[in-house]
Parts: structure tokens; sequence; C-alpha cells
């Protein structure tokens, strides 16, 4: 086994931590988050090995690693997916184990919450990690207590199930029992409020911003991927990472390249250029995609004149001779998720390609979607 398991409590699962999991590079705003997101960490690194060994190897982080500082800025917990299944992980020092306590977030909001919650102690002098009880959504929904004070979920340890053994069980054969409770969808957050909470809550010395607002409109503002993206990278004093000017002129961002981002054609652009109308004829940016286990690229091109400037998405398979299926879909949205006139291709039947252009105003951002969901998909905002 990838893990060592050493000798403990019967029905608990002792996972060794892995020793290289001990360097943490990512950045985050303050102390707390720092280490909030260390331990996240050696959970993580504990617990998915054991995931991918005793049920799927295709067990993965959601929405993707490269996500995870992001979300441990600001809240604790990390999602993996088993095929449909989605088990949170809920890590803890604290050497009292009476109850699980879960962040709100992983419970309230529709697109983050799992079927499977797992308490978690992590003991990183010991290096290692206690897996001592799990619950459902349903439970912690029917069951839990609510503490507004923190804005958690609480269930006593009595109402665990603390035979880790069992769960493989529930999985494969309690198919019909349901695992999630009903939860409604966060109101939308309009895009000016949403831009104000972001210069609001991106000050670092407000060490914990989960609490500092009315849970609706938290909830609102971080289950939007892009503006979560934004929000951390603000906490962080970032410059803008995500400027498709910037990326065509100066080159990809660090995080951009990290997710896939890259540029084609550079002998074409213009080295130094200082504005939109100095963007060479050619030059492409380019992202790698998986789709239902075929390789595709999406390509952002600029086109028309300086003077009316427009912009083409488009997608492809990067397969010689290969089609996009019918029923896929290419879909751009404005950054809070608002369609518009022709703004999605559809492809009813095999297609060589689909496309949308769109035309931008300066600063303007842009949210592009394609149905299937790619791997590892994370709504990001691009500015133009």
């Amino acid at each position: 086994m990838i893990n060592t398991i050493l000798s403990f409590a019967a029905t608990n699962l002792i996972l060794e931590i892995p020793a290289a999991t001990q360097n943490q590079s990512q950045s985050f705003s303050n102390p707390t988050s720092t280490y909030q997101a260390y331990l996240n960490e050696l959970c993580l690194s504990a617990v998915l090995p054991w995931l991918k060994e005793d049920f799927t190897p295709q067990a993965k982080v959601w929405p993707t690693t490269t996500a995870l500082p992001s979300f441990w800025e600001l809240v604790s917990g990390t999602a993996i997916t088993l095929d449909a299944t989605r088990f949170i992980l809920v890590p803890s020092e604290t050497i009292d184990l009476s109850e699980l306590r879960v962040p709100q977030e992983w419970v309230d909001l529709s697109s983050w919450a799992g079927d499977y919650y797992l308490a978690v102690q992590v003991e990183p002098d010991e290096g290692y990690v206690r897996v001592w009880g799990y619950c459902t959504h349903a439970q912690l929904k029917t069951k839990g207590n609510y503490d507004a004070g923190d804005r958690t979920y609480s269930l006593d340890a009595t109402d665990l199930i603390a035979d880790i053994s069992v769960l493989a069980v529930a999985r494969e054969f309690c198919t019909d029992e349901p695992t999630r409770a009903t939860i409604p969808q966060m109101p939308r957050l309009p895009q000016e409020q949403a831009q104000n909470l972001i210069v609001r809550l991106g000050k670092s010395e407000i060490i914990s911003p989960r609490l500092a607002i009315p849970f609706q409109l938290w909830g609102g503002l971080i289950e939007h991927g892009g503006w979560r993206q934004s929000l951390y990278e603000r906490r962080l004093g970032l410059p803008e990472q995500r400027s498709v000017i910037e990326w065509l002129q100066s080159g990809v961002s660090g995080i951009a390249e990290a997710i896939g981002w890259g540029r084609l054609n550079l002998q074409l652009s213009a080295a130094g250029a200082r504005s939109v109308e100095e963007i060479q004829p050619g030059v492409t940016l380019s992202r790698q995609l998986a789709i239902a286990g075929q390789s595709y690229e999406l390509l952002i091109t600029p086109q028309g004149n300086p003077d009316a400037r427009y912009w083409r998405f488009e997608l492809h398979n990067t397969t010689v001779g290969a089609a996009i299926p019918g029923g896929f879909k290419l879909r751009l949205l404005t950054e809070d998720l608002q369609p518009f006139p022709n703004n999605e291709d559809i492809a009813t039947t095999a297609v060589e390609q689909l496309y949308v252009e769109v035309a931008l105003e300066a600063g303007e951002g842009i949210v592009w979607e394609i149905e299937p969901l790619p791997e590892n998909y994370d709504r990001e905002i691009l500015k133009f």
C-alpha cells in the first residue's frame, strides 16, 4: 500500500503523511491561512492515495489541484471526486473527538457540497492522520447543529460512523439511500457588488473574510470560481492575472500557465507593445483541455482592425482529422454569468470547430464554458 497503516483503534484508519509533503511552497496572505493550508495539505497527501487505492484510481481533487490555494486561503476543507461521488475532507488538529465541525460553505453551497464528510485528525509532529469517522450531507443537515458564530455545522461523534471500512460497503450497496439533502441556490450577486466585496475583503489584515459579511453574500461571491480566484489574488497583493491584452503583449502570467494557458506564434508578438493596437496579427492564446477522454484546444484570437477590435473564441479537437461530437456547446457569459445575444455555438452534428465572436469594452470580463465540462474545469474571468 502507498501509505503505511499504523497500529491504532480497530475502527479508525491511520495513514502516514508522506515526508515530501512537509515543504509547502504555496502563497497565502497571513500566518493563519498559511497554517490552515498546511493542515489541509497534510490531510490531502495522506488520504487521497488511500482513496485511490481502496476505491478508485480516478479519485481526484475538485475542481483542480491548482485551485486549492484559493480555497484554503478562505476556508478549510478539500473536495475529492470519486466517479459521481464527492468526499469532503475535514481536517482538524484537535484532540477532542467528541464532534465533527464542518464549515458552512461545504454544506450550504450547492456546487461545493459533498456526499460523504470524513473527519480527519492531523498529527503533524507525529507524521500521521487519523480518519476517525464519517457522515453524509443529509446527516449534517438533519442531525447537525448550526453555529452562527463560526458558521459551522457540528455533528456529535455518536452520530458518526466510526468504522471506516463501512464506507466502501455503503457506496457499493446503499446506492438508493440519498446522501445529500436539498439545499437552495445562493442568490445571484450583481457584478458591481461582487467587485466591491473583493476590494473590501481583499485586505490581508481581514484574517477571516468568510465571517465578515452575511453568508448569502459570501456564498454568492466564492461559489463563482472567477471571483474566488480574484479575491485570493487580491489578498496576496498580486496584479491582474488574467488580462488577455497583457498576455498577448508580455506573455501569459504564471498563474495562467499553471492551468494550461499558453501563447502561440510567439515570433509574431510585438516585443514591448504597450496597447491593444500594437498586438501583431497571428498571436493567439491557447488552452489545452481534456473533454470526455479526448484532447481539445480553446483558442482566443484578436480579430478586426485596431479601432474595431473583436475576439474569436474557438474550440477544436487536437487530434488530426478528429471532429467535435454533436451535442458539444461553447458558450460565453458576462462576468456575472449572464448570457447575451449570439453567445454560444452548438454542434448539432459532428463539426470541425465551434466558435463565438464577441466585441468587448476595455476592462470588460468574460467567462467561457464548454459542455460537456472539461476535466479540472474551474470558472475563470478573462479580462479584456
